[in-house]
C-alpha cells in the first residue's frame, strides 16, 4: 500500500501542479500576444516602408524633371540615368503605361510633377521639346526594410519581456504568498481531519487572507464546526436512544411479567369457567337420574320397567364418561369419532331434554331419516343437540305462540365447493335479540333472566362443534317468528339415507 505523503509534501505537489498550469497559461498567452502583434503591427510597419520608398521615387522623378528642364536631353537618355539595383524605371505613352486613367489625366495636366503610384512607386509626365512620355519609378530600400523588421522584432521582444517580468513577479512575489500558501494550509487542515487530529483541523484566523481564498477557508472552518456540532448532537441522541432502549427493555420485562400474571389470571378464569361448564354438563344427567329416582320412589309397590332401567344405565354411563373426561383435562385429546345414526342421537337428545325441562305444550318434530350417518363423538354430539334443543324449549316457555314446536332437520350440503352435513334446530318462539346475536356463543351470555340460565350451554356446544372441525351458526328465521341454529360438520364418505319427514313420538 503506498505511503501517505506528508502535508508539506502534498502541499508542494499541489503547488507544482498549479505552477505547471500557470506556465502553460503563460506560454499560451505569450504565443497569443506575439500573434496579435504580428497581425496588428505588420500593416503599419509595411505602410511606413512603402511611404519611404514612394517618397524616394518621387524625389528621383523630381530630380529627373529638373535635369530635363536644364539640359535638352532625349527622354530615352533619362531612363538609364534613373535605373539602378534599387530603382526600376518604366517609360511609355498613356496607352502602354498601364496607369490609372485618372492618374494619367492628373499627371498629364501638370508635366514634371511626380505623383505617388501603386506598389511603392511614383509617376510623372516629362516633356523634352516636343517629345513627352510617362515615367514610372519604383524604389526598394532594403536597409529600411531590415531596420523596420528589427524594430518590429524588438517591440515584440520588449512586450514579451515585460509580460515575462510581470509573470515572474507574480510567481515569485504574489502567488506563493497569496495562493500557494493558503492552498497548502487547507491541505494540511484536510489531512488533520482525515487523521483525526482535532487540534489542527481548523485554520487559525491569523493565517486566513482577506480575499476569495480566505472566504473559502472561513467557509470550510464553519463547515467543520457545524459537522462537529452535529456529531456531538448525534452522539447525545444515540446515548439518549440507548437510555430509551434500556428503559424500553425494562418496560418490556414488566409487560412480560404482567402478561404472565394475566395468563395466570386467565387460567384461573378458565378454571372458573371450566367448573361452571362441568356443573352445566353434570346438571342434565343428574336431573334425569333425580327424575327417575323420584318416579321409582313414588311407586314403591312397582318395580322399574326395562325402558326406565335402560335410560338410567345410559345416564349413569354418561356420568361415568364425564368423570373420565375430567381426568383428561390435563392433556388434550381429540374427539373419539365414530359413525353414528343421527336419528337415534336426536331421539336421545329429545328424551333427555324432556326429562330435564318437561315438554309442557312444546312439540318436538324430527325430520332426520333413519340411517342418516354422521361421523362424530356420540356423547359430545348428543350434548350439543341437548343444549340447542333445551335452549329452544327455554325460549318457547311462556311464548304466546299457539303451537310451540321445535324442529330438527338434517341434510347434506355443498358450501364453497366442500361437502358438509347440515343439522338445523328451529323453533317458532320470539327469536334472538339482535343486541345479543353477535355474542351469543360467548361464555356466560344468556338471554334468560331466570335462575336456570347459566350462559354456558351455547358456548359449550360451539366448542364441541369446533373440536369436530365444524361451525355453529345462529340467526333469526327470515320471514317468520323463531330462531334457527345450524350445525355444519365436515361430511365423510359414509353414505347417508335421504331425508324424509318423520314425526317423533312426544313423550
Amino acid at each position: 500500500m503506498p505511503s501517505t505523503p506528508s502535508p508539506r509534501r502534498a502541499g508542494l505537489l499541489a503547488g507544482m501542479r498549479i505552477r505547471k498550469k500557470l506556465i502553460f497559461l503563460h506560454t499560451c498567452f505569450s504565443l497569443s500576444l506575439a500573434a496579435v502583434l504580428l497581425v496588428a503591427l505588420r500593416p503599419a510597419v509595411q505602410a511606413v516602408v512603402r511611404e519611404a520608398e514612394t517618397d524616394q521615387a518621387m524625389l528621383l522623378l523630381r530630380q529627373a524633371a529638373e535635369v530635363v528642364q536644364r539640359e535638352p536631353l532625349a527622354l530615352r537618355d533619362i531612363v538609364p540615368l534613373l535605373e539602378s539595383d534599387r530603382v526600376s524605371v518604366l517609360a511609355g505613352d498613356a496607352a502602354t503605361s498601364g496607369l490609372n486613367p485618372e492618374l494619367v489625366r492628373t499627371a498629364g495636366a501638370d508635366p514634371g510633377r511626380p505623383l505617388p503610384a501603386a506598389r511603392h512607386g511614383a509617376v510623372a509626365y516629362l516633356e523634352s521639346g516636343s517629345e513627352g512620355t510617362f515615367v514610372q519609378v519604383r524604389v526598394r530600400i532594403p536597409k529600411a526594410r531590415r531596420a523596420v523588421l528589427r524594430l518590429y522584432g524588438l517591440v515584440v521582444l520588449a512586450l514579451l519581456a515585460v509580460y515575462g517580468l510581470v509573470a515572474a513577479s507574480l510567481e515569485v512575489l504574489v502567488l506563493p504568498q497569496h495562493v500557494y500558501r493558503p492552498i497548502r494550509r487547507m491541505l494540511e487542515a484536510e489531512r488533520a481531519v482525515q487523521q483525526g487530529r482535532a487540534e489542527s483541523e481548523l485554520i487559525p484566523e491569523s493565517e486566513i487572507p482577506a480575499d476569495e481564498l480566505g472566504e473559502i477557508m472561513r467557509s470550510r472552518n464553519d463547515s467543520i464546526v457545524l459537522i462537529r456540532r452535529h456529531e456531538r448532537d448525534l452522539a447525545h441522541a444515540l446515548a439518549r436512544l440507548e437510555e430509551v432502549a434500556n428503559d424500553l427493555k425494562r418496560k418490556n420485562h414488566l409487560l412480560e411479567t404482567a402478561r404472565q400474571n394475566l395468563a395466570d389470571a386467565g387460567r384461573l378464569a378458565s378454571l372458573g369457567m371450566m367448573s361452571a361448564g362441568i356443573a352445566h354438563e353434570l346438571n342434565t344427567p343428574l336431573a334425569v337420574v333425580k327424575g327417575l329416582v323420584e318416579r321409582l320412589a313414588g311407586r314403591p309397590d312397582r318395580s322399574a320397567d326395562e325402558a326406565e332401567v335402560a335410560l338410567l344405565l345410559r345416564v349413569l354411563g354418561r356420568l361415568e364418561r364425564l368423570s373420565e373426561s375430567l381426568l383428561d383435562l390435563a392433556r388434550v385429546r381429540p374427539p373419539r369419532k365414530a359413525a353414528i345414526d343421527l336419528a337415534g342421537a336426536v331421539r336421545e337428545a329429545i328424551t333427555l331434554v324432556d326429562l330435564d325441562r318437561g315438554k309442557g305444550r312444546v312439540r318436538f318434530e324430527s325430520r332426520v331419516s333413519e340411517g342418516f350417518v354422521v361421523e362424530a363423538d356420540p356423547d359430545r354430539l348428543v350434548q350439543v343437540l341437548v343444549n340447542l334443543v333445551r335452549n329452544a324449549v327455554d325460549a318457547l316457555q311462556g311464548s304466546p305462540a299457539d303451537n310451540p314446536r321445535v324442529e330438527i332437520a338434517a341434510e347434506r350440503a355443498v358450501r364453497d365447493g366442500a361437502d358438509w352435513v347440515s343439522i338445523r334446530v328451529l323453533d317458532n318462539g320470539p327469536g334472538i335479540d339482535p343486541a345479543v346475536l353477535p355474542d351469543i356463543f360467548e361464555p356466560f351470555v344468556s338471554t334468560r333472566l331466570d335462575a336456570r340460565g347459566t350462559g354456558l350451554g351455547l358456548a359449550v356446544a360451539e366448542g364441541i362443534v369446533r373440536e369436530h372441525g365444524g361451525v355453529v351458526l345462529a340467526r333469526n328465521r327470515p320471514g317468520r317468528a323463531g330462531a334457527e341454529f345450524e350445525i355444519m360438520l365436515p361430511a365423510t364418505d359414509s353414505p347417508g339415507a335421504a331425508c324424509r319427514p318423520e314425526t317423533a313420538r312426544t313423550r
